[in-house]
C-alpha cells in the first residue's frame, strides 16, 4: 500500500495508505481499524479487494500507528472530546477519497472499535456512505459497558486520564483471553492462527495499554449508537454487512453481533447481512478461513457495486 501523511483540520497528522487498481475503481472501500492495532495489519485485504476494482484507503486513527497529534500518544485519542476528532479525522480522510474519485460510492468497513466508528460515522454523515460493513463488535449498551462507564468514571477522579486504565484491561481482553486457558499467549482471543499471533504479539504497534480517556471515548461511542433514537436514522436501504465469531469472547461468542442485524432489521433496514462464523475468534481477517470469507465478502460487494 502506499503511505503518506494527511493534515488534518484536526490537528493530526494523519497516517494513510491507499491502494488503487490500475483498471477502473467500481467504488472505494475506507477500512477502519480496531483498538490498539493499526491500518497496515489490512494490507492481505487491501490487496484482495484492489484486486476486485476497489480504491482502499485505510489510516492510523488517532493513539496508534504512526499517526501523531499533539493530544494524542499511544493509547489516547485526545485531551478531550476524542471519539469526535476520531469521526473528523475519518471524514477529512472520506473527503480526500471522494476528491480523488469522483461520484465512486463509499464503503465504510471496519473491524471491531473500527465497527463502532463507522456507525457513529454513518449516523452523524449518512449522505456520504454508500454501505457499510460491521465485523467483530456490537453496541449492547447492557450491565458490563454501564458498569465499566462507571468505574471509568470513577477512575478518572483519582488517576489522570491519559494514563492506562487500572481496570478495563482486566475487565475486556484480559477476561476475553482467560475464555482460552491454558493460554500461549495474552492474545489467544484474537485467532486460532498461532502465526497471525504472534505476528500481533511481537507487534510494537499491537497490544498497548489504553488509556482511561480513551476507554471512555469508546463507551460514548457504543452508547450514542446504541440508543435506538439515534440508531433509527440509518437509511432503511443502506447495505450492512455483519460479521461476527462464534468463539469471540469480544462479541459474547457472535451473539452480540446477531443482535445488531435483528435491531437493524426490527427498525426496517432492508439489505442486512448477517453471519456467525463457527469455530472463529475475534479477528476475521486473520482467522484459518479468511480467503474464504474474504472471498464472500467481495461477492457481497460485486452484487451491490
Amino acid at each position: 500500500m502506499k503511505s503518506e501523511i494527511y493534515q488534518s483540520r484536526t490537528g493530526s497528522q494523519i497516517n494513510l495508505y491507499s491502494l488503487i487498481p490500475n483498471n477502473e475503481v467500481r467504488a472505494v472501500v475506507h477500512i477502519s481499524h480496531g483498538m490498539v492495532e493499526h491500518a497496515s495489519r489490512y494490507s492481505r485485504f487491501a490487496i484482495e479487494l484492489c484486486k476486485s476494482g476497489y480504491a482502499v484507503y485505510t489510516h492510523d486513527i488517532r493513539g496508534h500507528g504512526h499517526t501523531v497529534a499533539r493530544d494524542a500518544p499511544q493509547g489516547v485519542f485526545a485531551k478531550s472530546n476524542g471519539f469526535q476528532l476520531i469521526l473528523e479525522d475519518q471524514n477529512e480522510i472520506i473527503k480526500l477519497a471522494q476528491d480523488r474519485h469522483p461520484n465512486k460510492p463509499i464503503i465504510c468497513f471496519g473491524h471491531s472499535l473500527g465497527s463502532i466508528i463507522n456507525l457513529n460515522y454513518a449516523l452523524k454523515y449518512p449522505e456520504k456512505v454508500s454501505a457499510l460493513a460491521c465485523w467483530n463488535s456490537g453496541i449492547e449498551t447492557g450491565v458490563l459497558p454501564k458498569a465499566s462507564r462507571i468505574i471509568l468514571a470513577i477512575e478518572s477522579i483519582f488517576r489522570k486520564p491519559h494514563l492506562p486504565s487500572l481496570f478495563a484491561w482486566k475487565l475486556s481482553f484480559g477476561a476475553w483471553n482467560a475464555k482460552f486457558k491454558p493460554n500461549r499467549t495474552a492474545f489467544d482471543w484474537l485467532s486460532q492462527d498461532e502465526n497471525e499471533v504472534d505476528l500481533y504479539v511481537d507487534d510494537p504497534l499491537c497490544g498497548f495499554e489504553a488509556s482511561i480517556s480513551m476507554w471512555r471515548d469508546i463507551l460514548d461511542g457504543v452508547f450514542y449508537a446504541g440508543n435506538k433514537k439515534n440508531l433509527i436514522r440509518l437509511t432503511n436501504s443502506l447495505p450492512v454487512h455483519i460479521i461476527g465469531g462464534a468463539e469471540d469472547p469480544c462479541t459474547n461468542n457472535g451473539r452480540d453481533m446477531a443482535k445488531l442485524s435483528a435491531r437493524l432489521e426490527n427498525q426496517g433496514m432492508r439489505d442486512v447481512t448477517s453471519i456467525i462464523l463457527e469455530g472463529t475468534r475475534h479477528e476475521t481477517l486473520n482467522e484459518i478461513n479468511r480467503d474464504q470469507t474474504t472471498a464472500q465478502f467481495l461477492e457481497w460487494l460485486n452484487q451491490r457495486f
